[in-house]
């Protein structure tokens, strides 16, 4: 499994409440979640993010409250991947939870940068920033947790059985 596309960077401690504003969490709706993502951080995100592409960030991304609304709408407007040095422990396990992939590698978040091309292979962890032509090594998921994230989720993977 692999995703690629082009960059969105942001910075240390993104919360949840920055991720999908808490004035829309009244909508279980995914796609209406998915129109306010990143809003109050990055207005031209929503409008300018295409299928595929990966949003890089620093330490603690996702930090703050315990909902799922925030890897949803990031996975609903089409990221493929989260790249981040590190994730909230609570957002980490909602992103597997929803089918978002995440990969932990704090040598290419520090080093990719906005708008470059970048490929990310799941099964192996590789991370090639196809701009500068250097690849970084991430620690893939397990097998299980790959099957989850294959299925769109937890509970998808549980109805395949």
């Amino acid at each position: 499994m692999q995703t690629q596309g082009t960059v969105f960077k942001y910075p240390d401690n993104v919360d949840t409440d920055v991720i999908i504003p808490a004035r829309y969490l009244n909508t279980p709706n995914a796609q209406e979640l998915a129109k306010h993502c990143m809003e109050d951080i990055d207005t031209s995100f929503v409008s300018s993010v295409r299928p595929g592409d990966i949003m890089v960030a620093g330490w603690n991304f996702g930090c703050g409250s315990s909902r799922e609304h925030a890897p949803l709408a990031i996975k609903t407007c089409g990221i493929g991947c989260v790249i981040a040095k590190s994730f909230a422990r609570i957002f980490y396990r909602n992103a597997i939870n929803i089918g978002l992939p995440i990969l932990e590698c704090e040598q290419a978040a520090e080093e990719i940068q906005p708008g470059d091309r970048v490929d990310v292979n799941f099964d192996t962890g590789v991370i090639t920033d196809e701009t500068t032509g250097k690849q970084y090594q991430a620690e893939p998921f397990p097998e299980f947790i790959q099957r989850i994230i294959r299925a769109g989720g937890l509970l998808a993977s549980l109805k395949e059985g």
